[in-house]
Parts: C-alpha cells; sequence; structure tokens
C-alpha cells in the first residue's frame, strides 16, 4: 500500500484532528510521515519605507514560530504510534505549489490533507488550497473533513 505519506498542516484544528486519523493510517501501513508547513511569501505595501524597518525578519521570526508549534504536533503525534516521521518548513508564494513539489521531492506516494468545506461565495474568495492539491498534484491525494 502507500509507504509515505506527505502531512501538510495548517495548523488548524481540522488539521490536528487530521493529523491524528493520518498517524493511525500511518501506523497501519508501515509508512513513514513527511510533515510540512508552508508559509507565504512577506509581502507588504506602503508608502513609507521607514515602517517597513525590522518588519521583514519580524515575519520570518513569527512564521517559524508558529510553523514550529504545528510541526512539534505531527513530530509528537507520531513519536506516540511510533511512526518514522520527519518535518519541513517551507516558504513560497503558492501553498499548493510547494505541497506538490515537496511530494516529489520526497517520494511521497500519497498526499493526507484536511478540507475546511468551504462553500459558496467563502470557497470562492478564500478558493482552497486542497483544491489546488488535487488537480496538479502527481500522487493520490486523501482528504480528510
Amino acid at each position: 500500500m502507500f509507504k509515505h505519506i506527505l502531512l501538510p498542516t495548517d495548523g488548524s484544528s481540522i488539521a490536528s484532528a487530521m493529523i491524528k486519523k493520518t498517524m493511525a493510517f500511518a501506523k497501519e501501513s508501515g509508512a513513514k510521515v513527511t510533515g510540512i508547513h508552508v508559509v507565504a511569501d512577506y509581502h507588504i505595501f506602503t508608502y513609507q519605507p521607514e515602517m517597513l524597518a525590522d518588519t521583514r525578519e519580524q515575519y520570518a521570526r513569527d512564521s517559524a514560530a508558529h510553523a514550529r508549534v504545528f510541526l512539534d504536533e505531527i513530530e509528537n503525534a507520531a513519536k506516540e504510534l511510533g511512526v518514522p516521521c520527519e518535518t519541513k518548513l517551507v516558504t513560497d508564494e503558492q501553498p499548493y505549489e510547494a505541497i506538490c513539489k515537496a511530494a516529489t521531492d520526497a517520494g511521497c506516494d500519497v498526499i493526507c490533507m484536511s478540507s475546511h468545506g468551504r462553500r459558496g461565495v467563502k470557497g470562492l474568495l478564500l478558493g482552497s488550497e486542497t483544491q489546488k492539491v488535487l488537480t496538479h498534484a502527481t500522487v493520490p491525494v486523501l482528504v480528510f473533513r
């Protein structure tokens, strides 16, 4: 069956529930897990350059701190069930592209991710990284809802 699972997380409560389910699935399958959190590139618009002092560095520090919390959750869930696991933080403008690339680069044979189930105007305005991964991934995608 599946031997290497890519597990993206955005740190949401839905992602937390999916982490537990994915780890149980990995344990049953004898698979290893690569956890990933994607941070968007830093962008800011301003008309006064002095407003940007240390902002990029602060954004990087804050993003890394949040990512560490999210990725620690994956590592702890893996350790609890004895599932081999590694994690990585990636910065990319398009999270879905980073997820698809990470799956290919790591040799993953499935991506397990959550869906927030947004519909209507919310779904249209906010978009869906899960939908984009489903469309662009070259490996199967298992979606937890």
